[in-house]
């Protein structure tokens, strides 16, 4: 019995000895300490990793995400289930956990959508209502929306909130959306920096996409000497019957400031002053208001370029009418507003007449139909001529100053040394990842198709010299 009860007492104390010798749970990892832990996961089991400090994605600035001179490759990891939620339902937006794999490091977990409005969805989902997108994923690719501050984390992605992956399925060139946003900032517009990238999804490569930058807190920060103003999305300061909106409907558009008691009063008082306005007085206004030499610069780079789906194109529908794609800045020790272009996937096809859904029929400041909807396109929608705009209107009698930056442009950016030499720089960065996507999926765009639609585009530029 003693023997026993010696050998119990020996076995207590070694017992005693392996638990003393258990490490906490490391604060970086998460894991034990020891060999390789394993971080530990969130209840979707995606990895939760804490960055040390030291990662590239934590000391480099944005510039580093819009390289223009390399092509980059993204990796999303997600669950099955998480992966099959997604597919299911696209349009529905809704986020899952997953992890964003970058050159070496792992940020997790991050928030993973498709996103996009009724174009990105075209021919891609399985719903067979293309106005209202709905159904499971039929496309390879879809544009992708990846949330780096999920759960409120407390650091960025090269400065950075959020990726945007757009699938350019309806730019078979896959350079309007990098061409039109690098126009607009050559000729000193603030608009998205934009590259191309390699999106990988759970080890299969997806295909080629333009990396376009989001237009947060972030974007007006970097392009503005005060960024911490109002951005708004999609709101224009006067309604289709030129009167100035509500401040709750400004404030219902807003995309920063949110949580700090907003007002929306500049972009209210100049609502009010342009529907007040005289043509005598108007461009006065507008001078209080905005940057001329910008706002003028914009209107040139989205007439010439034929962003016909962008602020100018005035959709109507039961007797409303207004344009999208865009956001306004209000800049507040300057007191200025800024317009901000959004959207170039259907960007310069018109130059030829293209696309009859968001083709303008009207000439810079012409108006037509006493200013009433009219019928216009094959599929008979109804718009309204931008310059019965009040404000549109104002800026159309800039006649002086708008002539002479689109001479600048044509002679400038536009002109065949900068524009296709920058094409002919990014067609070599794209060619093989091009030609990877084709030899992987069905329905990737072929090198022909590609190339003829690359040579269109060349062509569209060239007549857009001449007009």
């Amino acid at each position: 019995m003693k023997f026993l009860n010696t050998l119990i007492l020996i076995s207590l104390v070694a017992l005693m000895t392996v638990l003393g010798c258990k490490k906490d749970p490391d604060p970086v990892t998460g894991g034990n300490g020891g060999g390789n832990p394993e971080p530990p996961v969130t209840t979707g089991g995606v990895p939760i990793i804490t960055p040390t400090g030291d990662e590239a994605f934590m000391n480099l600035d944005s510039d580093y995400v819009f390289d223009d001179n390399k092509l980059a490759t993204y990796e999303l990891i997600l669950p099955d289930e998480a992966l099959e939620f997604l597919d299911d339902d696209p349009a529905a937006e809704q986020y899952v956990e997953g992890s964003l794999v970058f050159e070496g490091d792992t940020i997790s977990p991050v928030g993973i959508r498709y996103k996009g409005s009724i174009g990105a969805f075209v021919n891609c989902v399985s719903g067979n209502n293309w106005s209202n997108p709905s159904g499971f994923k039929t496309c390879t690719k879809l544009s992708m929306k990846i949330k780096i501050n999920w759960n409120e984390a407390p650091y960025k992605f090269f400065g950075l909130k959020k990726l945007q992956f757009h699938s350019m399925n309806l730019d078979d060139s896959q350079m309007r959306d990098r061409l039109g946003y690098w126009f607009f900032r050559e000729m000193g517009v603030p608009a998205p920096r934009c590259v191309h990238a390699r999106l990988v999804i759970n080890g299969k490569y997806n295909g080629l996409f333009s990396l376009v930058e989001q237009i947060d807190g972030r974007f007006t920060d970097y392009n503005y000497d005060d960024g911490d103003g109002n951005l708004y999305k999609e709101i224009w300061p006067l309604n289709s019957d030129g009167n100035a909106w509500s401040e709750q409907d400004y404030l219902s558009k807003l995309k920063t400031n949110e949580d700090d008691n907003p007002s929306a009063e500049l972009i209210r008082n100049f609502a009010q002053e342009i529907e007040n306005a005289t043509t005598s007085n108007i461009k006065n206004v507008i001078a209080n208001y905005m940057d001329i030499d910008e706002i003028m610069s914009y209107c040139v780079v989205d007439r010439v370029i034929r962003h016909d789906d962008g602020p100018f194109h005035w959709y109507c529908n039961g007797g409303n009418c207004e344009p999208h794609n865009f956001y306004w800045y209000e800049e507040p020790n300057e007191q200025k507003l800024h317009l901000i272009a959004w959207d170039m996937d259907n960007a310069f096809e018109n130059i030829t007449g293209g696309n009859p859904v968001t083709r303008i029929v009207d000439d810079w400041g012409e108006t037509r139909n006493n200013c009433q909807p009219f019928v216009s396109g094959w599929f008979l929608f109804q718009q309204r001529s931008a310059a019965c705009d009040p404000l549109t209107a104002g800026w159309s009698l800039y006649e002086d100053e708008y002539n002479q930056i689109k001479n600048e442009f044509k002679q400038g950016p536009l002109n065949v040394a900068n524009a296709n030499s920058m094409l002919d720089k990014w067609k070599a960065q794209v060619q093989e990842a091009t030609i990877e996507a084709n030899d992987l999926h069905d329905d990737a765009i072929s090198l022909g198709q590609w190339e003829s639609s690359f040579n269109q585009l060349v062509n569209q530029l060239e007549i857009a010299r001449d007009n």
